[in-house]
């Protein structure tokens, strides 16, 4: 066996366990990401009042009430997006806020719901705030969105 077929059989074998190792990697991350949905998702259930755990599961969102102004509601989606703000049944406002790091939806929800309810004005100053765009809007901007 010459020097140069040697190497081409070690480079074979180094590729192959480094697919190996990728899979075992992969498989341990996809393990670690459901057993971390699965402790969210029961700490959601713990969290919220079996009507507002339903109205998650079958809408998609949880209504929040604002503490400081009854006719304001925040509806927080299940999966990570924006939190609409409802004033008196308009959509007066859209709020992002999002961890630095990636954590299940779940507990985003819960994130939401707790620090609204605890200390809702810093909430308000962290989140960027959007103003709801309509149809007319839209058109007026002559912009094409698929």
């Amino acid at each position: 066996m010459n020097v140069e077929m040697l190497f081409y059989v070690l480079l074979e074998i180094v590729v192959v366990l480094c697919f190996l190792l990728f899979l075992r990697l992969s498989r341990d991350s996809n393990l670690a990401l459901t057993e971390a949905n699965r402790w969210a998702n029961e700490l959601l259930r713990s969290v919220l009042t079996s009507e507002q755990y339903g109205q998650l599961m079958r809408k998609g969102f949880l209504d929040i009430s604002s503490p400081r102004d009854p006719e304001c509601i925040y509806r927080v989606p299940r999966a990570q997006g924006l939190v609409k703000v409802f004033e008196q049944g308009r959509h007066k406002a859209n709020l992002c806020l999002q961890p630095l790091k990636a954590v299940p939806d779940a507990d985003i929800v819960i994130i939401h719901k707790l620090m609204i309810e605890a200390d809702e004005e810093t909430y308000l100053q962290t989140a960027n705030t959007f103003t709801p765009m309509n149809s007319r809007t839209w058109s007026n901007r002559g912009i094409w969105y698929y």
